[in-house]
């Protein structure tokens, strides 16, 4: 389990395809401290460390990682924002969040706000508006976000500036496809609402 608050900056160094699965190779201040199995969230993405060196930690995607996630559009020099799991006696400073994400969506604006910046993106469908309410919590590439504002088809977050200095989003371009964790309380309400109209 994971809370949205990014730790470091990972930068991909090389990228293996190995059948269906890739390998991220990806170089960070943090590597002295992983170890064979942990698990990270890369952008918000939970996967396995399965390979060290003394600058980098290697972690592999499957096709169905693949498919539901911005993985399939990484590159050699893309940064990440990387959070380890929580620790048993850590704070709660973000949301929860599992490091599964539900889906993409592309960014569509971003605005200086001269001393903040506004990020609106869009989904491919209407089907997600249902889980996302103003001031409520969206985890964005791995970051615990406020939503501003949404629709049918888009939301926005704010960024003060030491998230967007000390994230990924600073490299943040409109087209970029970006991936969302939906609040997992507002998935299990829904999951028991259905469940009492059966």
């Amino acid at each position: 389990m994971f809370t949205g608050i990014i730790e470091t900056i990972g930068l991909i160094k090389n990228i293996i395809h190995d059948q269906t699965n890739i390998h991220y190779e990806i170089q960070t201040d943090l590597t002295h401290e992983l170890k064979i199995d942990q698990s990270v969230a890369h952008d918000g993405v939970c996967l396995t460390v399965v390979q060290l060196t003394d600058t980098t930690h290697t972690v592999t995607a499957i096709q169905e990682t693949l498919q539901v996630t911005s993985l399939r559009n990484w590159q050699i020099g893309k940064k990440l924002n990387i959070e380890r799991c929580m620790s048993a006696n850590g704070r709660f400073d973000g949301h929860i969040v599992q490091g599964h994400v539900d889906k993409t969506a592309n960014c569509i604006d971003i605005k200086d706000e001269s001393g903040s910046w506004l990020l609106t993106f869009q989904f491919e469908d209407e089907k997600s508006q249902k889980y996302i309410v103003k001031k409520g919590s969206i985890c964005v590439n791995g970051t615990s976000l406020t939503v501003v504002d949404c629709d049918s088809m888009t939301f926005s977050v704010a960024l003060i500036p030491y998230t967007f200095e000390h994230t990924s989003f600073h490299d943040l371009k409109k087209g970029d496809v970006v991936n969302i964790e939906f609040d997992v309380i507002g998935k299990y309400v829904e999951k028991m609402l259905q469940s009492r109209t059966l």
